[in-house]
């Protein structure tokens, strides 16, 4: 599928932007971005990135425009991104969304296709607060709707099940409320702009993937057109 364009995954944490954005990445045969995982790599090495972010990540507030924008422009300039990509979790601001949209032009890039996820707060936080993760495989459970069949061991390989300190219910509050006050204006700055489209994201992964595959399909070849 030739994009070659922006695709940007809008929604809150756990409407399941990070699944949806690396299954139509391989669809499409597009790389993934996810600021999520270049800054938790970074804190992993021990980077000065990643030590600056790892108490702001810990806390669920939002990273700074500039140290954000700055590692997004870094990697918009490898090869593989030269026929688009598909971003998870970035833009999260206005000022970030303007910052894009001067970086893409730059590039040559038209506008960009943003797909909007939409799910209940209720459901959200259940996702969020319940998700576990294997140490071993990196299987996912939930507590309240996919438990393992011994509480804290996977049932796959048996490895210990550990939360993410952002997954902590204190820190999916304050996660949630940074994105209804600094991310979700997003959504009616990409309307006017007429390049939003919008899919239900609290049905089945499958139902999901679905409603993304006719939006994508409707999308190629219109470079920075719907």
């Amino acid at each position: 599928m030739a994009l070659n364009r922006a695709v940007i995954f809008l929604g809150p944490p756990g409407a399941g932007k990070g699944t949806q954005s690396k299954l139509a990445a391989q669809r499409c045969g597009l790389p993934h971005l996810s600021t999520g995982d270049m800054f938790r790599d970074a804190i992993a090495r021990g980077t000065p990135l990643g030590k600056k972010v790892q108490p702001i990540l810990a806390s669920g507030e939002l990273v700074s425009d500039d140290l954000v924008t700055g590692m997004v422009e870094e990697r918009l300039s490898q090869r593989d991104c030269a026929h688009g990509f598909i971003f998870d979790g970035f833009p999260r601001t206005l000022p970030q969304a303007r910052q894009l949209d001067e970086l893409l032009a730059s590039k040559g890039f038209g506008k960009p296709l943003v797909i909007e996820f939409c799910v209940s707060p209720e459901k959200l936080f259940r996702r969020l607060a319940g998700r576990w993760t294997c140490t071993v495989g990196g299987e996912i459970y939930n507590e309240f709707d996919a438990p393992p069949k011994v509480p804290g061991v996977c049932d796959g390989d048996g490895g210990k099940l550990v939360q993410r300190p952002d997954d902590r219910p204190e820190v999916v509050r304050e996660r949630l409320t940074a994105y209804e006050r600094q991310t979700k204006p997003l959504a009616e700055y990409y309307r006017r702009l007429g390049v939003l489209e919008v899919v239900d994201a609290g049905k089945s992964v499958d139902e999901v993937s679905r409603a993304l595959n006719a939006i994508l399909h409707c999308a190629e070849g219109n470079n920075g057109r719907l």
